[in-house]
Order: structure tokens, then sequence, then C-alpha cells
């Protein structure tokens, strides 16, 4: 342990008065203000997102039309087997 952690009691000092204020908080926004900012952020937001071009868009349509049809494929190929399972426990 240093030598000032073991000089304290444990526990955490005060600050001293001497020490620098923090900074005056910021002035509050009305709610048109605040609305304001959110519609500008959003905008701001907007701007920054790039647009697929189309031979991406293609590539990742085939991709989740192939991945769609594999789920669809492979949920009914357990409904099926369940259905037949129900059938041989329940007859």
């Amino acid at each position: 342990m240093s030598e000032s952690a073991s000089a304290t009691s444990g526990r955490p000092e005060r600050a001293r008065s001497d020490a620098p204020k923090a900074a005056p908080a910021k002035r509050k926004r009305g709610l048109f203000g605040r609305i304001a900012l959110f519609v500008r952020q959003v905008i701001a937001e907007l701007r920054k997102v790039v647009r697929p071009t189309r031979n991406e868009l293609l590539t990742y349509f085939v991709v989740v039309l192939v991945f769609v049809i594999a789920i669809m494929a492979f949920v009914g190929l357990l409904d099926l087997g369940f259905g037949e399972l129900v059938l041989l426990v329940f007859g």
C-alpha cells in the first residue's frame, strides 16, 4: 500500500474548500427547445446513413430469402416429425 493510503482511515477524503468549483450547469431547455434539438440530432444522424448500391441490395435480399426458406424448411420438418410422433404415441 502507498503511504498516503495507509495514513488515512480508509474513508474517502472530502473535497477541500480551496479546490476549484465545478463549472456552472448549462441552462435547461424548454419543451420546444428539447424537441427541436432532438429533431436536429435525428436529421444529423440520418445524413450519416450510407445507402447500399443496387448490387449490394440484391445480394442482401437473396441472403435473407435463402435464410428464411431454410428456417421454414427446418421448422416444417420439425412440425412434421412431432406430428408423426404424437400420432404414434396417442394413436
